[in-house]
C-alpha cells in the first residue's frame, strides 16, 4: 500500500484526502496516516492539511522498493524487486536468488556496492547513496552462444533512458559503454550459468554513475556522471524506471529475432564511433580501420586500411578512438 500512496501523492499537484486514500485501499484512516509517516521518516516531505489531505513537497534520492516500484512502467521487468541497503556485489546476489528460483525479471538494487565487477577483473564500487547498481535476472529461451547480445540490449537500453530524460549528449562506445560528453558514465557486466543444451539463468550487473561527484585520479579524464554535467543531483529510482521501460521493450523484441536485428537502427544511431577511424586491440595483435556498424550479432564491423571488413567479436577485444577513449 505504501507504494501506491507514494505513487498518487507524486502524480498530484494537488491536495489528496485521507478519506479518498482510504476509501482507494480498503483500510482506516490511522493506516494511511502510518504510510503517511513511514515516508516521512525515509525522507519525503509531504505536507498535510486538515480538510485537505497530503500534498508531496519533496522527493529524496532513495532506491527503495516503494520508490522505484511507484515509479516502474513494465509488465515482468523489476517487478520481483530486492532492494538492500549494502551488497558486496549485486550479481552475486542475483546469482544466489537466481539458483534458489527467482522469475525472469528479478531486480536487485543496492544503495552500495562494495565489491562490484566490470570486465576483465575490474573493480566497480558503488558509494552510499551515489550511484546505480543493480542486476536482472532473466532466463531466455536462446542458445548459450547468443547471450552475449544481452549486454548490448542494456547498454542501448541505460543510454536511451538517460537521453530520454536528461539534456546531455550520450552515446555507446562498442559494445556497450555509455557514454557522456566523451566520458564513459555505465557499466554493464553480463554473467551466464548454462550447459551446451540450454542457459539456465542470466545475470546482467549496471552501474551507471548518477550522483558521484569525485572520481579517483586514474578516472577523472576517461569518467563522469550525471551529477557532474548537469549541475545537479538526479532521482536514481525514476532512471532506474526509464531503463528498464527501454530493456523490457528492446529485450522482447531481441529475444523473438534470436538477433539485434531489431535494435540495430536505434543502437547504430547513438554508436559513437561509426564511420570513423578506430584501433582495435586484440590479444598479441592490433590494428586500425574504419567502424562501420553492427551486424545483426552485434559484432563491430571494421573496414581495414586493405578494403576488407572484418566482424570483432567483443570478448577480450578493446576499440579505442585512435585519439582517446572515444
Amino acid at each position: 500500500m505504501k507504494s501506491k500512496i507514494l505513487e498518487i501523492l507524486r502524480k498530484k499537484d494537488t491536495y489528496v484526502s485521507g478519506q479518498e486514500l482510504s476509501e482507494r485501499f480498503g483500510v482506516s484512516r490511522t493506516a494511511v496516516w502510518k504510510a503517511i509517516h513511514q515516508l516521512e521518516e525515509e525522507g519525503y516531505r509531504i505536507e498535510a492539511v486538515p480538510r485537505k489531505g497530503y500534498h508531496m513537497v519533496e522527493i529524496p534520492d532513495v532506491v527503495s522498493k516503494e520508490e522505484i516500484l511507484s515509479l516502474l512502467d513494465t509488465k515482468w521487468a523489476g517487478k520481483n524487486l530486492v532492494c538492500v541497503e549494502s551488497v558486496d556485489s549485486t550479481n552475486n546476489l542475483a546469482k544466489q536468488l537466481a539458483e534458489q528460483g527467482a522469475p525472469e525479471g528479478t531486480l536487485v538494487v543496492a544503495d552500495e556496492q562494495t565489491g562490484g565487477k566490470g570486465r576483465r577483473g575490474r573493480s566497480w564500487c558503488t558509494p552510499k547513496g551515489s550511484a546505480i547498481a543493480m542486476t536482472i535476472v532473466l532466463r531466455p529461451d536462446i542458445r548459450p552462444e547468443l547471450a552475449s547480445m544481452v549486454t548490448l540490449v542494456m547498454g542501448l537500453s541505460v543510454a536511451k533512458a538517460i537521453e530520454s530524460l536528461y539534456p546531455v549528449s550520450v552515446g555507446i562506445k562498442w559494445p556497450n559503454d555509455v557514454v557522456v560528453n566523451g566520458k564513459k558514465i555505465c557499466g554493464i557486466l553480463t554473467e551466464m550459468s548454462a550447459e551446451m543444451t540450454g542457459i539456465h539463468y542470466l545475470v546482467i550487473g549496471t552501474g551507471i554513475n548518477t550522483n558521484v561527484e569525485e572520481f579517483p585520479e586514474e578516472l577523472q579524464e576517461v569518467a563522469t556522471s550525471l551529477i557532474k554535467e548537469l549541475g545537479e543531483k538526479v532521482n536514481r529510482a525514476e532512471l532506474i524506471a526509464a531503463c528498464l521501460k527501454y530493456f523490457e521493450d528492446y529485450y522482447e523484441k531481441y529475444v523473438a529475432a534470436g538477433n539485434l536485428a531489431p535494435l540495430k537502427e536505434d543502437y547504430e544511431a547513438l554508436l559513437l564511433n561509426r564511420n570513423n577511424k578506430v584501433r582495435v586491440l586484440e590479444p598479441g595483435h592490433e590494428y586500425t580501420g574504419r567502424s562501420l556498424g553492427i551486424n545483426e550479432e552485434g559484432e563491430l564491423l571494421v573496414e581495414k586500411e586493405d578494403g576488407t571488413v572484418t566482424a570483432v567479436y567483443a570478448g577480450e577485444v578493446s576499440v579505442r578512438g585512435v585519439y582517446g577513449y572515444v
